[in-house]
């Protein structure tokens, strides 16, 4: 793309200049570490603190001395925030000390825009925000954020072309307004003329408060996704201002001091049938406003994310905007949208006068963000004129029909869900003073964890995203430190809280329909190895008889370090995996015991304690046929060590992201004959137990055992890979042949 500014006979190339920062400097409540703009012909630089890993994860990397330099001591917690949370919500990715830096990593990164920036908390909780120095500017309005973008077939239409594209200048022009200069960016079609042919229909993009004309390139991507569109033939050839008409007149910055530099600047037509303009925010607030009231000056109008408070139409105000309005269309995102009550009134409005309007339909996915409006401009842009033949709203958006009702506050105390997939969290007033808090939990792609802030409102904390779908586990976390929910009524023996939105995805993970459960219980037992009396948790298929002639196949399933016989039914969800697959006919009928690890001899606790007295209470068999057991991360140890150690007592085992931190003593020949399966797992690149688990492979191909290793699975050491690792490996038990 080239970056052109007009001159006194036109366009003229832009070697460098220096872009002009809008505003005063943003940092989202935080302080604000300000370093030099970027020259306007000049894209974002790469950010050294960030690289990219195998299996699309980005690593972030800082020294803690340069950290401690930049924001003047040494901060309590340093993270990067950005809009990597779910739905593009803004979160907080820890950024861990290792060595002599701090270090994070998420991923897979799915294709698309990201913004974000560094936040250190000081050990008093106030924040200082800041971004590598030795960068440009990237965000204009936001001097601390950066930017990078994730390439893929989903977002080829906003990535850069490699031929073919229009081109991008700066017009300064001097406001009447405020009688100063102001700075715009105007985009031209490859086609475009200055000296012949016919004068080109112009688009004026308007900013919204607090945004500046530079973000509809530097967030927004117009430029790539006007190229895009030219180069595909769906875009009429003309001129694209990308302005910043906010301040003590929108109305006539746009109309008495834009519009008149644009057509002296540019060859474009002066009737109002080949202009057009839409606006986010405030700037559709502008926008509409004149083609309510002054419906000759811009011939199609759309609004992003935009209203107009207390609007009241009457008949001869319609007539008069059809007879000049060729196109009025509406975009909005879904109800975490601020614009998504005053949107559904201005339809009800336009729809009671006769106004004729067109509405893209309820963004499903996206709030009022960069996605929803970048996505807008896109389709507005294709539609100016061209004739508008399709005026219903784009593929998967929805209809409006009511004004959206958030939960009251202080009606919820434990996590709403409402029919649209949308979460709210909301405290109670026991944190009324304090100064952050957070919502932590598995919000990652790969299940990563991030920390999303909340909001105070009155005495407590709120937070509303989504679309959300899955299942989550999450704490709060108060001034920097973890608080499970304390009006969590469901878990009891674990540190977090569990949250399960229905949905296409995870499934297996639901509660199955009454009727098709099986049984939880506890089984209590007195262990020789504490020398105390001791549980486990025994799960039993739904059809479970103890009558039956045929002894149950037996399934010991471990926790992991740091956890306790309460993790897989409380947070791994495998009574409902157990279910599931069950009832689909995938399983056979087994008993589960899930026993607690934290032993001084875990295979004596096992062998002589738990299956005796679980022996003794259910219907289980003997046969080491028909017996397997497996575990995450120490867990898992503790599944290959009993094996290896005691061939014939188990057929079956799995360890999920486990290996061996010693090598015991074992018969390969014997392990191999009496081993019916063995399949190992393990997390991809974020998983810490990675190089772990593939020198324990090592091992056991040196001793010459035999056993599976079922791939990498996408995700770190969590329960998002170990339930999944669960799913793979019950239908594989007790079906030899």
């Amino acid at each position: 793309m080239v970056m052109t500014r007009p001159g006194p006979r036109g366009p003229r190339t832009l070697r460098r200049a220096t872009a002009l920062l809008a505003g005063a400097a943003v940092a989202l409540g935080a302080a604000v570490v300000a370093t030099p703009a970027v020259a306007a012909d000049d894209p974002p630089a790469p950010d050294p603190w960030v690289t990219t890993a195998e299996g699309g994860y980005y690593r972030f990397t800082i020294s803690q001395a340069q950290v401690e330099e930049i924001v003047g001591a040494r901060p309590a917690v340093v993270e990067l925030q950005g809009n990597i949370g779910p739905a593009g919500t803004w979160s907080d990715l820890a950024l861990d000390p290792s060595g002599a830096d701090y270090q994070g990593m998420w991923g897979p990164v799915p294709p698309g825009l990201y913004y974000y920036t560094y936040t250190a908390t000081m050990p008093d909780r106030t924040k200082v925000s800041f971004r590598n120095p030795d960068t440009p500017v990237a965000v204009t309005s936001r001097p601390t954020w950066n930017t990078y973008f994730v390439p893929g077939p989903e977002v080829e239409w906003m990535a850069d072309v490699a031929s073919g594209g229009g081109e991008v200048a700066e017009l300064t022009y001097r406001s009447t307004v405020t009688h100063e200069d102001r700075t715009v960016l105007v985009w031209t079609h490859p086609d475009y003329d200055a000296e012949r042919g016919k004068p080109a229909p112009t688009l004026y993009l308007l900013a919204d408060e607090g945004q500046s004309a530079r973000e509809w390139a530097e967030l927004g991507r117009v430029p790539q996704v006007l190229d895009n569109l030219a180069v595909a033939g769906e875009l009429e050839p003309m001129v694209v201002v990308m302005a910043d008409v906010n301040g003590p007149d929108p109305r006539a910055e746009l109309l008495d001091s834009l519009v008149p530099a644009v057509q002296k600047a540019y060859r474009v037509g002066p009737d109002h049938k080949r202009r057009a303009v839409a606006g986010i925010g405030t700037g559709a607030t502008t926008a509409l406003e004149i083609a309510v009231r002054e419906p000759n000056r811009f011939a199609s109008v759309g609004s992003f994310s935009g209203a107009l408070e207390g609007l009241q139409l009457k008949k001869p105000d319609a007539n008069k905007m059809n007879a000049q309005l060729d196109l009025l269309r509406l975009y909005v995102g879904n109800v975490l949208d601020p614009a998504y009550n005053g949107t559904e009134a201005l339809l009800r409005t336009f729809e009671a006068a006769g106004v004729r309007h067109q509405f893209d339909g309820v963004d499903p996915d996206q709030g009022g963000t960069w996605d929803t409006w970048r996505e807008a401009v896109r389709d507005f842009a294709s539609r100016v004129f061209d004739g508008h033949a399709d005026g219903g709203p784009r593929e998967g958006h929805g209809p409006l029909t009511a004004p959206y009702v958030a939960p009251p506050t202080g009606s919820i105390t434990t996590p709403h869900v409402d029919e649209n997939g949308i979460v709210t969290f909301e405290t109670g007033t026991q944190w009324a003073d304090a100064k952050d808090v957070t919502v932590w939990a598995n919000w990652a792609p790969n299940g990563a964890w991030f920390r999303i802030p909340m909001t105070k409102v009155g005495d407590r904390w709120r937070l509303s995203l989504g679309p959300l779908d899955g299942f989550y586990y999450y704490r709060y976390v108060v001034d920097g430190v973890d608080v499970k929910d304390p009006a969590d009524t469901v878990t009891w023996l674990t540190g977090v809280s569990p949250l399960f939105v229905p949905g296409e995805t995870d499934w297996l993970l639901a509660d199955a329909p009454e009727g098709e459960r099986g049984e939880v219980s506890v089984l209590t037992y007195h262990s020789a190895v504490t020398g105390a009396e001791r549980s486990a948790y025994v799960l039993t298929p739904v059809d479970y008889d103890p009558a039956r002639a045929e002894p149950y196949p037996l399934f010991v399933l471990n926790h992991g370090g740091g956890q306790n016989w309460g993790d897989w039914v409380e947070v791994g969800r495998a009574p409902q995996i157990l279910d599931n697959l069950y009832r689909q006919g995938e399983i056979e009928p087994m008993v589960v015991v899930m026993p607690d690890g934290n032993v001084p001899n875990y295979q004596a606790e096992l062998l002589e304690n738990v299956i005796p007295a679980l022996a003794a209470e259910y219907h289980v068999t003997d046969d080491p046929q028909q017996r397997a057991i497996a575990g995450l991360s120490m867990g898992g140890m503790n599944s290959l060590v009993t094996w290896l150690t005691n061939p014939g007592q188990f057929a079956y085992v799995g360890a999920f992201s486990g290996g061996l931190f010693f090598t015991p003593p074992f018969d390969a020949e014997a392990v191999n004959a009496t081993t019916t399966l063995a399949r190992i797992y393990v997390g991809d690149v974020s998983d810490f137990a990675r190089d772990w688990v593939y020198g324990t492979m090592a091992t056991l191909d040196a001793a010459g055992v035999a056993y599976e290793f079922a791939g990498e699975s996408v995700g770190p050491h969590g329960f998002d890979v170990w339930s999944a690792n669960l799913v793979d490996l019950l239908p594989r038990l007790f079906r030899a042949g």
